[in-house]
């Protein structure tokens, strides 16, 4: 099944949302199971990159994220202008980010904006910890840099990388997985269409240097 999708230009870009939704899952199973994994969404992103207010890799993950039964939150300066879009191409409605099944931080939103996001996200319960938020994080970059040390489930000793950023969620984070099995997931988009998953299992530090 192919979708045709008009820019605000006008021009058409045909998005196959079977095959290239299915590819980019793979991706984001696979970097799932194995934190601190990067993967690229550039193939999947290649016939939606136009500008609606969030990266090609964000909209490539909103429409594999998101349906009619789910629900979702924007942070940005844009927000009524991107949820509409989301809305209209995915019938997933809008809900503040304490209900929201799947947040989605821009990176134009302010510092307060991301912080008020994050607290607010659901963490699940006890009963049923899977009807928490997942969180998707708009920066700059991520890489292979050795800013960051990740262990936990999935990673054999430990994995490293830098995240552009970082310092603004790092706490919060942590603080809303301190009583696993609660807790939030997150996705982290950048504009070279790389992502980085961080399971609710994984624990980030930065590197102490001496």
């Amino acid at each position: 099944m192919k979708q045709w999708i008009r820019n605000k230009d006008g021009d058409m870009m045909k998005f196959d949302l079977v095959h290239d939704i299915q590819s980019a899952y793979r991706k984001v199973v696979d970097s799932i199971s194995r934190p601190g994994l990067i993967s690229t969404l550039q193939e999947e992103t290649a016939m939606i990159e136009f500008h609606t207010g969030c990266f090609p890799s964000t909209k490539v993950l909103a429409l594999m994220l998101l349906d009619i039964e789910v629900t979702f939150k924007v942070v940005s300066k844009r927000e009524e202008e991107i949820t509409g879009m989301l809305n209209q191409l995915t019938y997933a409605k809008a809900a503040e980010a304490n209900e929201a099944d799947f947040i989605f931080i821009l990176k134009d939103c302010d510092r307060n904006q991301l912080e008020t996001a994050i607290r607010s996200a659901k963490t699940g319960s006890l009963m049923n910890p899977h009807e928490s938020a997942i969180l998707i994080i708009e920066t700059e970059s991520v890489s292979t840099g050795i800013d960051l040390v990740m262990t936990g489930s999935g990673i054999e000793t430990e994995q490293e990388a830098s995240i552009d950023g970082a310092d603004t969620w790092l706490d919060l984070r942590a603080e809303k997985n301190k009583e696993y099995p609660l807790g939030i997931d997150t996705i982290l988009t950048d504009t070279s269409h790389s992502i980085l998953c961080l399971p609710r299992t994984t624990q980030i530090k930065k590197r102490v240097t001496i």
